[in-house]
């Protein structure tokens, strides 16, 4: 499955279809990649629960909306799980997707199984500034020289370069227009209040090597949501889940295990 239709118009979807009954599991990309991303997480799941990833509006498969804003992206969410007869689930999202879960916690609680947010946060200190340079570098120099340039701040010391070399392809691939409206989605984020109101089971991850989100702000992330748990991810920047699948792996089985 490529593209489903949806009351938010089309969207890009990877669904295994399988995994049943246990309850399925929605991932969300960060602003410089897309749905494929998480497709170390889609196979390792296949047969056991039902793993699906969506791309965001203008990303990937997924219908471009020239004003899309935060809890737009929320609401595609919503919609292409609504598309799918699926009403509960696990939310899992990176950098702009965990922006995105806690957002579309806020939207429909009650639909919410467990939250797993990783290498992202409540509010970024530096959000506007870095805004701000993600806009000003996608309307100076073409997405694929954009991507060349950031790839390297976005993963560990230890990523390889096949893996570089994927991301940059992924990322090049972006419209800049959804990028930059992407880009305000995550870094201008300040949902404070909405963590504070997270009651449902949650995991706080995060890259030991992440320099665009460090630990500190998971750490912040943690201490606001009660009940909360943090594990960190070694040998791993900002994209955690790519960069060492295994471990992100069973972090997030353990945990799920805890809640099904």
């Amino acid at each position: 499955m490529a593209r489903i239709d949806t009351c938010r118009g089309t969207i890009g979807v990877s669904d295994d279809g399988g995994g049943d009954p246990a309850t399925p599991i929605l991932f969300l990309h960060g602003v410089g990649s897309d749905r494929s991303v998480w497709h170390p997480q889609l196979d390792h799941l296949a047969g056991r629960r039902r793993a699906l990833a969506i791309d965001h509006p203008g990303y990937g498969d997924s219908e471009f909306h020239a004003d899309a804003a935060r809890d737009d992206f929320a609401a595609a969410g919503w919609a292409a799980l609504d598309a799918l007869g699926i009403g509960r689930a696990h939310l899992c999202g990176l950098s702009l997707g965990g922006v995105v879960a806690i957002a579309m916690h806020h939207a429909a609680p009650g639909r919410v199984a467990s939250l797993v947010i990783a290498d992202s946060f409540a509010v970024h200190p530096d959000g506007p500034a870095i805004h701000q340079r993600s806009v000003a570098a996608s309307q100076a120099m073409p997405m694929r020289a954009l991507a060349e340039a950031r790839v390297p701040a976005l993963v560990g010391a230890s990523a390889s370069a096949e893996l570089r070399a994927e991301l940059v392809e992924t990322m090049a691939a972006i419209d800049p227009a959804a990028f930059r409206i992407g880009s305000a989605a995550v870094w201008l984020a300040d949902q404070c209040e909405r963590v504070a109101r997270i009651a449902v089971p949650t995991l706080v991850l995060v890259g030991n090597e992440d320099q665009v989100t460090p630990p500190t702000l998971s750490v912040d992330l943690h201490r606001r949501i009660v009940g909360s748990t943090l594990a960190m991810i070694n040998h791993a920047g900002h994209l955690a889940n790519v960069e060492q699948p295994e471990m992100f792996n069973g972090l997030v089985d353990r945990f799920l295990t805890t809640i099904d």
